[in-house]
């Protein structure tokens, strides 16, 4: 089963105008399905392979000449040999072929500084996140809970084959992240990245305290940053930066931390079931987690650059997310994990307004509820419905 991607139709117009495109996000987020979606004809090879990785490492000029009359090259985890980016270089200055070169790569840290040092400007680069709302809801996979939501997950194999989410994200732990980026950080100390792991889980939705969480794992607070930072680039958490206008003189100055994906948020805090989920302190947290992630999958999808911010002051006025479209115009956002409507939803948004100035702007309140209405204060929003409320913010 293929669930069509929204991200498609802009990777098939890149493919128009840039000699070479790079696809990238996290293992098994549907990169190689989608270039193969979009490009049928083209010619395929993963640096995977321990063949072609050797073939591609030890006579990379060759490896992509044997290519050369075909209608296109599409290259699976292109970072695993970075040298064969000097030599496309040559190729795409030799002879302008559009959208010839289709690479994915699911460690951005390797593939971004490689792409950067030698084909800037010739090549156009997408990022691929796991399934959306959005994607799902137009598949027709969409659940009715968003409890049963967060259980799940995004990723698409959980959707496309039948297999246990708990032992698909079990083996997504401990077969991705944890070789992967302990391959790339040089970990030897197996039980402190999964400590680590556990410990990043556990404050998702929180500030982010390099120190304390070194002191809890055991490790310099260096450390810490440093694990955080490929976490990162490795699409498993997003940091959320805090708004940096200076409303007031005290702002908080730590981001928030975010995963992703929330079902590995649930397996890494054990939890197994709706109502252990339900009863989990951190519930409103994952809520929250699965909401940002929405909003930085739909500006990746529709070639947006995320402009996306939480906002605290040291008075104790926060906003979850702070959309800025211009810097005149900031949409707060609130997210609730409760499905009852309450008239305290805008209580937070409304201070926002009033001391940012921007009263004419209209706030939004996303709840875990179904139904999505327009009240005097402001617009909530069901969590289904997400994708509109963006549509249109951005439109």
């Amino acid at each position: 089963m293929i669930i069509k991607r929204t991200v498609q139709p802009y990777v098939l117009e890149l493919a128009q105008q840039f000699s070479a495109i790079a696809v990238m996000g996290p293992r098994q987020s549907g990169k190689t399905t989608l270039v193969k979606e979009c490009f049928p004809d083209y010619s395929y090879v993963t640096l995977e392979d321990i063949d072609q990785k050797i073939l591609a490492h030890d006579d990379p000029r060759g490896f992509l000449q044997a290519y050369s009359n075909h209608k296109g090259l599409i290259i699976d985890e292109a970072q695993e040999v970075p040298a064969l980016f000097s030599y496309m270089q040559g190729i795409i200055d030799k002879e302008y072929r559009p959208g010839f070169f289709i690479l994915t790569g699911s460690q951005n840290f390797l593939m971004h500084e490689k792409i950067t040092q030698t084909l800037a400007g010739r090549i156009a680069l997408v990022t691929l996140l796991p399934l959306s709302i959005e994607e799902l809801k137009n598949a027709g996979l969409l659940a009715d809970d968003s409890s049963s939501l967060l259980l799940k997950g995004f990723y698409p194999q959980v959707y496309t084959q039948n297999i246990s989410v708990r032992t698909w994200s079990s083996n997504y732990i401990s077969t991705y992240v944890e070789r992967d980026v302990r391959q790339l950080l040089n970990i030897t100390d197996v039980l402190t990245f999964g400590r680590f792991l556990k410990l990043c889980a556990a404050r998702v939705g929180n500030l982010i305290n390099y120190a304390e969480l070194a002191r809890d794992c055991d490790i310099s607070p260096h450390t810490a940053k440093h694990w955080i930072s490929i976490l990162e680039t490795s699409y498993i958490i997003k940091l959320l930066p805090p708004y940096y206008r200076n409303f007031s003189k005290r702002l908080i100055q730590h981001p928030k931390l975010y995963f992703y994906d929330s079902a590995l948020v649930c397996q890494l805090l054990n939890i197994r079931t709706e109502d252990e989920l339900f009863n989990h302190p951190l519930r409103g947290a994952l809520f929250e987690s699965l909401i940002i992630s929405e909003m930085f999958k739909y500006n990746y999808n529709h070639n947006e650059t995320p402009q996306l911010y939480f906002w605290r002051d040291a008075q104790g006025h926060e906003i979850d997310c702070i959309i800025e479209k211009s810097f005149t115009c900031t949409i707060p956002v609130e997210i609730k994990a409760g499905k009852t409507m309450a008239g305290s939803f805008f209580d937070k948004v409304s201070d926002w307004q009033m001391i940012s100035k921007q009263d004419n702007i209209v706030p939004y309140v996303v709840y875990a509820g179904l139904d999505s209405v327009t009240r005097r204060h402001g617009k909530i929003v069901s969590w289904k419905d997400v994708t509109d409320m963006l549509k249109k913010i951005y439109t």
